[in-house]
């Protein structure tokens, strides 16, 4: 191995390490190895918040029975947002609009394990998105 192999190497551990202090175990390897991700096609629900930050968060829902069978989001925001995204869409599967309309940006962030401080507003950031998509999902509701 020559020295730039070694050092590149050392540089990925290196992020690796304060990646997973920052985030944890559950979030870091939900950070490696996203769950949930990507656009939903004719989802029933779609909910899409730009955060204060600036990134966006949108999240998809399939029901069935009036429960959340399928999830999915997408984001253009840092590794942070892509985890409570995921976690956002974990909460949500089997839950009913009304219990989606209870999911807050803590049950997400508990669900994460934790955060840096300064990226704990994205798991509001994923709870809003759901809101969102319950708002959209009973809006189509009473139109048919």
């Amino acid at each position: 191995m020559n020295q730039l192999d070694q050092f590149l190497d050392n540089l990925q551990e290196q992020i690796f390490d304060e990646a997973r202090e920052a985030m944890g175990e559950k979030g870091f390897d939900r950070w490696r190895n996203p769950r949930f991700a990507g656009k939903m096609e004719n989802p029933d629900a779609h909910g899409r918040v730009v955060g204060t930050c600036g990134d966006t968060m949108e999240i998809f829902f399939k029901f069935e029975n009036d429960q959340v069978k399928q999830g999915s989001y997408t984001t253009d925001g840092c590794g942070s947002s892509s985890v409570s995204g995921s976690f956002a869409v974990e909460l949500s599967l089997g839950k009913s609009p009304d219990e989606l309309a209870d999911i807050t940006g803590a049950d997400v962030l508990s669900l994460i394990g934790r955060l840096p401080e300064a990226d704990q507003h994205c798991a509001s950031l994923a709870a809003l998105t759901i809101q969102d998509a319950v708002t959209d999902y009973m809006n189509k509701s009473k139109t048919k």
